[in-house]
């Protein structure tokens, strides 16, 4: 079987069997003789900024020799994408081989999508004998397939509106379903977190006798600078305090899902009785691997690709340019998915472009052009349709200036197909 004959299966046969019950799971990876339980790890949800936290928490891993799985979702390009084993995409035929040979499995459970990746991801995990999972939540949390991942350290990244249809409509009730993957007596590290679901969590936590380790509370970050080369800052939590580190992410949000990260991995040294090392630290900050989230792309012209894919993604974003790019002209390349909130995304978009280039990108989720420039047109910023994401890319290349900047982003299924796109016009950063 050929990936895209692979994929088209898997999409086709299991996408349609989404039910939020952790039941299927259950027996998935009894059958599957418990893989999770096979080494220890790290688990993060939230709304925004659960990827990079993953992401960092891999490279400070990997910095400290220990032999990591990582475990994302969604993929930007390429499905392989979501396994990582010591820093490495798998390889497609050893994802092949996993799934063909449990096959059985996932139909006597009418397993879905997610379901069938997470117990891959499992399942391979154990097979590579790492120690130490960094696991992505998919959706919510308590919930999600992932859930079934007992780990030594948890992680909340923030709390926002966003698939409200599944998870419900306010930031209280999102907030229950992402703190069930809090468990009892393991400590759990919070982001930074509006009060009101933060005191739903913390509720949570409290009767599951689950430490709390907060944002601003237990462990502080400064951001010092911020420029397309990264960002550097100071950190201090209980008798750490490291100034001046520098990471190769973009973007001052970043230094908070950084900070998140790096607690969550000092207390998963603690636990697994680990020599943390300022050097391995400094060196993991400046290696981490996470494209697609404020993403340099291209610095003539300057191009950069983030994923903020909902309101307080798009907010984020809207305080970078502001902070790194005043007086820069700002050419967007949007497509936003259907299901989001993109009236609210749109006014945003409109408050910081000069320029925007709108498109429907390839997910069958994606808002139609005509509904994205219906809220466009409100905020009299001029506008450009192109049939593809690829093509309003190249519009808006050939038509930028010295001084501007081009942002590609409104979904993630956006800023895969830009990349894509990038890399067939060999722009660099």
């Amino acid at each position: 079987m050929q990936y895209q004959e692979f994929l088209d299966h898997i999409y086709q046969k299991y996408s349609g069997n989404v039910k939020l019950e952790l039941d299927r799971m259950v027996g998935i990876l009894a059958d599957l003789n418990e893989p999770q339980k096979a080494y220890h790890g790290i688990h993060v949800a939230g709304t925004n900024g659960k990827g990079s936290v993953c992401a960092t928490t891999e490279a400070l891993a990997l910095a400290h020799g220990l032999n990591t799985g990582l475990n994302t979702s969604p993929h930007l390009i390429d499905y392989t994408e979501r396994f990582r084993i010591s820093g490495k995409d798998l390889e497609f035929e050893t994802i092949l081989d996993s799934f063909q040979k449990h096959e059985s499995i996932f139909e006597k459970w009418d397993a879905s999508f997610f379901e069938i990746t997470t117990a891959i991801a499992f399942d391979l995990f154990r097979e590579a004998g790492i120690d130490t999972a960094v696991i992505e939540v998919g959706l919510g949390g308590r919930l999600d397939a992932t859930n079934l991942f007992c780990p030594d350290v948890a992680a909340i990244t923030t709390i926002g509106l966003d698939h409200i249809k599944t998870l419900g409509g306010t930031v209280e009730i999102i907030a229950a379903e992402k703190a069930g993957i809090i468990k009892a007596g393991i400590p759990v590290v919070l982001g930074k977190i509006d009060p009101s679901p933060l005191q739903v969590i913390t509720d949570i936590a409290a009767e599951r006798k689950a430490p709390i380790y907060l944002y601003n509370h237990e462990y502080f970050v400064n951001v010092i600078q911020n420029s397309i080369d990264g960002i550097t800052f100071d950190y201090r939590f209980e008798d750490h305090a490291y100034s001046g580190l520098k990471a190769n992410l973009i973007g001052s949000h970043q230094a908070n899902n950084i900070a998140t990260a790096l607690t969550a991995f000092i207390l998963y040294c603690r636990a697994r009785d680990i020599t943390l090392s300022e050097a391995a630290i400094r060196q993991a900050l400046n290696s981490i691997n996470w494209r697609g989230r404020m993403q340099l792309v291209s610095r003539k012209p300057l191009v950069i690709a983030d994923g903020a894919h909902n309101v307080q993604g798009i907010q984020a974003l809207s305080a970078n340019l502001k902070e790194m790019f005043r007086g820069n002209k700002v050419r967007f390349v949007l497509s936003i998915l259907a299901d989001k909130d993109f009236k609210e995304m749109v006014k945003l978009i409109c408050e910081e472009a000069d320029m925007i280039y709108v498109a429907q990108n390839k997910s069958d989720r994606a808002a139609t052009i005509d509904q994205q420039t219906f809220e466009i047109v409100k905020y009299c910023i001029p506008f450009q349709t192109a049939d593809s994401v690829k093509a309003a890319f190249a519009l808006a290349l050939s038509e930028a200036e010295a001084d501007d900047i081009i942002i590609c982003g409104g979904s993630l299924y956006t800023v895969g197909e830009v990349l894509s796109s990038a890399a067939e016009l060999s722009l660099q950063p």
